[in-house]
């Protein structure tokens, strides 16, 4: 997991963004959330002290250790204290259920879970068939578990951070292809160290002062390096909501003036329902940026009406760290574009039915994007055969189609895989399917994404029931859900006599998509 070598001397860490900025500015306010206001300093006090706790549990450096924990100041603590161990955080998605828990504890080689007492649900049952340590954070003295405060307040804390190899391994963040388990990409110190250089000097102008919003959830990687890596690494205070509202981010934009906002397009949209009735503008703002999924046009025209600023729009993945390509702050964004490559990174479009090598397209020619440069993963875990049909003679192969103009702007046109993006989260139908499938009475199911006003996408399933079955649409998505994410599981079912089939026999699934969408729960 993690690699040395007795011949590179270079050191990085990405614990240095929290530890250099406690330094720098000690007394600045990093983290608010609800009444609650953390220095720096302090932030940075409470991490080492939860390092020492950990340290004391045998926690060094290359141990993978899985993190459940909302958007609460434990999550920077927890974060950052990982790796200033060396160790590797292993971000686990808030919304799973324990089926999906214990697959990312089981498959990463976690060797402990800290998850928040709101989240043990699902979290200690996830990791329940593991037999690793589970410790809490914001739970009870009497909640039963140990607590990772209470072993803080007892261990001795670290002097400062370990330096760990460039390209040590530093997360893990699962994601997936439309077929096949989840895979964890391989996030190393430089590639995240480097993303908050670039976004800091010439993509985005955060500064010292400046207030984001951190409403984006902090176990992904939007979230987790765009608000939180490059926002304390700038100096800037993060205003954390745990549970994103529409009115609720008005609010707090305009008590604690937020002058940046970050989001993915659904939550522009939950901005703009939430004006029609509330009477807060926020006076602070100066931009948004938004990424995660496409932004309507009509969005960010109606956002500039209402709000009085432009979106710039940016385009990523987790694999590239994430920000690969962003209408860059200080030059007027291109609506319908992601904007051009960020420092030092190529993105190109090659032909996408070559798929054994890479072959770039003339500029204005459709194609896939791919992308080279400092951003990329180091591969995925214990998955040599999918590294290799993702990185391709140094390219990363987005899956994503589209086109490069001449100013090197860059347009999304369609996916290339089935991948179904709501909310901001990835959706992968094989994995929907599957659990469908277990279903006693289901016969056949496809799942597709369908547009929504609101979600971006809704999850579709088109079903073949056995003759006589007696399921109905409403028992089929309670059965989804009870297994699945609640922004995975299907809220619209078409039952069908027969699927349609092409030639060879593969689900025309882009046939569903463009057909009414039926029963919607």
């Amino acid at each position: 997991m993690t690699t040395t070598s007795t011949t590179d001397f270079g050191t990085i860490s990405v614990a240095a963004i929290l530890a250099e900025s406690a330094r720098r500015t000690p007394d600045s306010t990093a983290l608010i959330v609800g009444d609650d206001d953390i220095t720096y300093a302090n932030l940075w006090d409470e991490t080492r002290a939860y390092a020492g706790a950990l340290r004391s549990r045998g926690i060094g450096p290359g141990d993978a250790v899985a993190v459940l924990i909302p958007n609460v100041p434990d999550f920077a603590r927890v974060y950052y204290a990982i790796l200033a161990l060396g160790a590797v955080v292993v971000p686990v998605h808030a919304l799973l259920k324990a089926r999906e828990i214990d697959y990312v504890l089981q498959d990463s080689g976690a060797r402990m879970l800290i998850c928040a007492a709101p989240l043990l649900t699902e979290g200690a049952a996830g990791a329940q068939g593991t037999g690793i340590d589970v410790l809490t954070v914001m739970a009870p003295d009497d909640g039963g578990l140990p607590r990772l405060e209470a072993e803080a307040a007892a261990s001795a804390p670290i002097d400062t951070y370990i330096p760990c190899h460039p390209s040590d391994t530093a997360t893990i963040l699962y994601t997936s292809g439309t077929t096949g388990k989840p895979k964890g990409a391989l996030g190393t110190h430089f590639a995240l160290v480097e993303q908050t250089s670039v976004l800091l000097t010439s993509v985005m102008d955060f500064k010292p002062g400046d207030v984001l919003f951190g409403g984006l959830p902090l176990f992904h990687t939007f979230g987790q390096t765009v608000v939180l890596n490059a926002g304390l690494r700038a100096g800037a205070t993060v205003v954390l909501m745990p549970r994103f509202s529409g009115e609720g981010a008005l609010q707090l934009m305009d008590r604690h003036n937020v002058n940046i906002f970050l989001g993915v397009p659904t939550m522009y949209v939950a901005l703009l329902e939430a004006a029609k009735t509330s009477q807060v503008r926020p006076s602070a703002l100066r931009y948004g940026i938004s990424g995660g999924a496409s932004l309507p046009l009509a969005v960010m025209e109606k956002f500039l009406d209402v709000f009085g600023i432009d979106i710039h729009e940016g385009y990523g993945l987790t694999e590239t760290s994430p920000v690969a390509a962003f209408n860059h702050v200080g030059t007027p964004p291109r609506p319908g574009t992601i904007g051009t490559a960020i420092w030092g990174v190529d993105i190109e479009i090659a032909r996408a039915e070559t798929v054994e090598s890479i072959e770039l397209l003339p500029r204005g020619e459709l194609g896939e994007l791919v992308i080279r440069g400092h951003l990329l993963m180091k591969g995925y875990l214990n998955r040599p055969e999918a590294t290799a049909e993702a990185i391709v003679d140094g390219w990363f192969r987005t899956g994503d189609l589209g086109t490069k103009d001449g100013d090197g702007y860059l347009r999304i046109v369609d996916r290339k895989k089935d991948m179904i993006i709501r909310n901001g989260y990835n959706v992968y139908p094989r994995e929907v399917e599957e659990i469908l499938l277990t279903h006693p009475q289901v016969v056949s199911a496809a799942v597709y994404g369908v547009p929504h006003e609101v979600h971006g996408q809704e999850v579709a399933a088109a079903i073949v029931l056995d003759a006589g079955a007696t399921a109905t649409d409403a028992e089929l998505i309670a059965f989804a859900s009870a297994q699945l994410a609640a922004y995975k599981y299907p809220r619209i079912i078409r039952l069908l006599s027969e699927l349609p089939l092409g030639p060879s026999g593969k689900i025309l699934k882009r046939n569903l998509a463009a057909e009414p969408a039926g029963a919607e729960a």
